[in-house]
């Protein structure tokens, strides 16, 4: 660090003790600092051996000198006494090089970090492959260390705050678009995939078109992050079929086009043994349901026979008869009801009367909420409406206009999936990640559910497999402690000040609590590995739509033929 052509901001406090993790500064008349700066001091250790202390700027204050009452202040803006005006920083160190952990010595000049110092105090240079993560308060960019997203030092994202006002959706496409937009991925882009649940609103159903309320400036904030602004590349929007027969139509609001539905067969109920995640309710599941859930998927799985001109349904021995042909899933439910309420079945042993009622009553509000979900004989073309995530880099998958019921179904059979097809191939390559808002309905801290099962699976062992989760939610506390704490990047925006006092936000200063109480949107405090100390960043206005008005049409394609005469 040269020191000759720069102007110091300060000089180490003497009237506060300085340790090596914590000093305060006496900042200059001429100067300022805000919470978040960037400085550096370097301190004379013995003889002409120096140490390098950079750090961020915790908390900012001024008062008056030699001031005793609080009516001073009057009396010193008529110039009747003659008060000084003190200002000062407490700095909370982020590096020291060489690592020789003393404190800076009173006095020792102050510098805002610039270029390389900014590099070293954030950790920056250490990483080698640097994702863009937003713009620091000093408007210059903040960067994440890629190998503790992709699962080679670290993986998983958590994403807190109150709902419509932290923008944790907005975040996490911003992440994704970095991701994808900024060439850091290499070779691998092509085959890295993403998983995106639209929980509420349409808000992600336009992530194929650009936003018509990008200003130049806006534009200008990406290419300084390196990503060039527009909407993302590659992307399927799959929508719930609608109730009804016939002709699977997606069941979406204002985009209509482009939108693939989706649905299951009974045979997927029956042979993927997706009939838990129809009793994937929030809240403690009782262990005597839950053991009739398992044995009755177990009895449904063995008993079918499967003919392969009838690829969406199934049939059921039924002693020595021809069997029972299974061709909806209203006939499913009628066929399990019925097995259960026999004198003496094989299917209800040792199950108590009022187990098999709960059990019945869940079956039947599943047959409502989730009926038009899962087809039988009417299901033509079954393959086509299966989500088929690996078809485009970014799969939007609509869930914002299901039952709560029919959402955790279609949550828990697609991360089941997914999970299950990464387990086959045992390889981290390619990479999938998986968004997930309201994750504290699905893996909520007390009570179990196969949902749940599976995400804490995703958090412990999905490192290995390659599939990294981005889960959002409005309260850590209510998230399962394991899913949380497998998260090697920890953000934050708005909070409740209640929930700002939760231990789960332990890596928040004192002053990072208050300030997420008043964060803006755009603005979120982040956590990562390499940085003791959380930083706040913001991120541009999404390039992408985010609603119908914001929309633009894309470009049609021209003819090529049309340059020749015909």
């Amino acid at each position: 660090m040269t020191d000759s052509n720069r102007r110091p901001v300060g000089m180490v406090l003497g009237t506060e003790a300085s340790t090596p993790l914590e000093w305060w500064v006496a900042i200059e008349e001429d100067a300022f600092l805000q919470l978040d700066d960037v400085v550096c001091v370097r301190s004379r250790v013995s003889g002409e051996e120096t140490v390098q202390i950079s750090g961020l700027v915790d908390t900012v204050r001024a008062s008056h000198e030699g001031s005793r009452f609080e009516s001073d202040v009057f009396l010193a803006d008529r110039g009747v006494l003659p008060l000084k005006l003190a200002r000062s920083a407490r700095v909370l160190t982020t590096r020291v090089e060489p690592e020789v952990w003393v404190p800076p010595r009173p006095g020792d000049l102050v510098y805002r970090a610039e270029g390389h110092d900014r590099e070293l105090a954030l950790h920056f240079d250490r990483m080698e492959e640097k994702l863009a993560a937003g713009f620091s308060r000093d408007g210059l960019p903040v960067f994440l260390d890629l190998s503790f997203l992709d699962g080679r030092r670290g993986a998983h994202v958590n994403i807190s705050g109150v709902s419509g006002v932290a923008t944790k959706t907005s975040y996490a496409s911003f992440l994704l678009f970095s991701l994808f937009g900024s060439g850091i991925l290499g070779h691998e882009a092509a085959n890295t995939k993403a998983i995106i649940f639209n929980v509420k609103g349409e808000d992600l159903l336009f992530l194929d078109r650009a936003n018509n309320r990008l200003t130049e400036e806006d534009r200008e904030r990406y290419r300084r992050l390196g990503v060039a602004p527009g909407a993302f590349q590659s992307v399927g929007i799959w929508a719930p079929v609608k109730r009804g027969g016939g002709v699977p139509v997606p069941d979406t609001g204002s985009r209509q086009e482009g939108v693939r539905s989706y649905f299951w067969t009974v045979r997927d109920v029956v042979k993927d043994g997706l009939l838990r995640f129809l009793f994937a309710e929030s809240g403690d599941e009782r262990s005597q349901v839950a053991d009739l859930v398992a044995r009755v998927e177990a009895i449904v799985a063995r008993e079918a026979i499967y003919d392969d001109d009838q690829p969406a349904t199934v049939v059921f021995r039924d002693g020595g008869g021809p069997g029972r042909h299974i061709r909806s899933f209203e006939a499913l439910c009628d066929y399990i009801g019925e097995k259960l309420s026999e004198e003496g079945s094989d299917w209800a042993r040792y199950a108590a009367a009022g187990t098999i009622a709960a059990f019945l009553r869940r079956l039947d509000s599943a047959r409502f909420h989730c009926g038009h979900l899962i087809r039988g004989s009417d299901a033509a073309d079954a393959p086509a409406h299966r989500i088929d995530w690996e078809s485009k880099q970014v799969s939007v998958v609509d869930i914002h206009n299901l039952n709560d019921r029919a959402k955790r179904f279609v949550v828990g059979v697609v991360v089941k999936r997914l999970f299950e097809q990464k387990e086959q191939t045992g390889s981290a390559r390619p990479l999938v990640f998986l968004v997930l808002d309201e994750l504290n309905k699905y893996a909520p801290r007390e009570g179990a559910s196969p949902i749940k099962e599976v995400l804490l699976d995703i958090a412990e062992r999905g490192r290995s497999l390659g599939v990294i989760l981005i889960g959002a939610e409005q309260t850590a506390s209510e998230v399962e402690r394991r899913v949380v704490a497998n998260s090697a990047i920890r953000i934050v925006g708005r909070l409740d000040p209640a929930e700002a006092l939760r231990p789960e936000y332990g890596f928040l200063t004192a002053t990072a609590r208050q300030r997420a109480s008043i964060l803006r949107p755009g603005s979120m405090i982040l956590q990562q590995p390499h940085l003791p100390v959380a930083l706040e960043v913001s991120f541009p206005f999404p390039s992408w739509a985010t609603r119908h008005s914001e929309a633009l049409e894309p470009v049609e394609a021209k003819d090529p033929f049309d340059r020749f005469d015909r």
